[in-house]
């Protein structure tokens, strides 16, 4: 297993370029609702945001577990956000590697609006050559399947974590539940596992998964939940899937999700790859940022900051 240290996941990142200023969270959500796919490049690999769309909502009282709605809204107002109002945008991946197009989640199906955005960028789902799962939230897997409940990706190798797929098929783990919300994500995860007839092919971390694509182990969020490396020559990038939920997390990383499954271990993991993010001056892409998502790291008073760019 790939071990949480700069010398195992980040040594030799190339020193970062001069962050650009502070770009307000407000603004780079503006932004989303006219651009459907970002382009960048990490050394000679090409990625793709393709963008899902964004959810805004009224949060509940438990969104922060830990805090109460009057600290929570205190912070996100901070932040140039309307009060009592949640944006959560969703940020799918598509890089072309070698001669292979991987995608790196899926986003949230029917609901979103990935697949869309996905033809609009010149990208036919049917000549995906491989799917990468970070876990088994409905947000990162509904994407799998088309609207007609079909796989959406048609040639494609599914490459899942083997603990998350171990845990979620687990019927002993299932009968454990004891909440709606758990039990519909046990529900949700099977439901498109077996469309696709289980085929799936089980990665552990520490491993390429792909060219140029690292696996890491960033438990907590969910007990299998991983985030990437994509790495070629002197560029590099963290995925970092859900070790974070929207920059409010980032700016607080103490503030404990209502969907981070051990909030303690999520907490640990978040603050010691968000550590490593800004020692070794490595960009972060967010599944939960502003769109594009890209964003490099620093230390401020109440825990990190995110540095929106549109290129390493």
């Amino acid at each position: 297993m790939m071990k949480l240290n700069r010398r195992s996941i980040l040594a030799g990142a190339a020193a970062a370029s001069a962050a650009t200023a502070l770009t307000p969270f407000a603004a780079l959500q503006a932004q989303a609702q006219a651009a459907g796919f970002h382009n960048y490049k990490v050394g000679t690999i090409d990625v793709t945001v393709v963008t899902d769309g964004s959810n805004t909502f009224k949060f509940p009282d438990n969104f922060v577990v830990n805090k109460t709605r009057d600290e929570v809204n205190a912070a996100w107002v901070a932040m140039s956000q309307q009060a009592d109002q949640m944006v959560v945008p969703y940020s799918p991946l598509v890089v072309k590697t070698g001669n292979r197009t991987v995608v790196i989640d899926t986003g949230r199906g029917a609901a979103g609006q990935f697949h869309a955005n996905l033809k609009a960028a010149g990208i036919d789902a049917g000549q995906v050559d491989a799917v990468i799962i970070s876990h088994f939230h409905g947000d990162h897997i509904n994407g799998l399947l088309d609207k007609d409940g079909k796989p959406a990706f048609a040639k494609a190798e599914i490459l899942v974590p083997a603990p998350e797929f171990k845990y979620f098929m687990d019927d002993g783990e299932m009968g454990k539940q004891t909440t709606d919300r758990m039990k519909g994500v046990f529900g949700g995860a099977r439901k498109v596992f077996d469309a696709l007839g289980r085929k799936v092919t089980q990665y552990e971390a520490g491993k390429e998964v792909a060219p140029g694509i690292t696996s890491v182990a960033t438990h907590g969020h969910t007990p299998g939940h991983m985030s990437f490396i994509i790495a070629s020559g002197n560029g590099k990038v963290f995925v970092q899937s859900d070790v974070t939920n929207n920059p409010l997390f980032a700016r607080n990383p103490g503030f404990h999700l209502m969907f981070d499954q051990d909030a303690q271990a999520a907490e640990a993991t978040r603050r010691k790859v968000y550590d490593m993010l800004v020692a070794d001056k490595v960009p972060v892409q967010g599944f939960h940022y502003p769109f594009p998502a890209l964003a490099r790291i620093e230390k401020s008073s109440s825990g990190y900051r995110e540095i929106p760019v549109t290129s390493l």
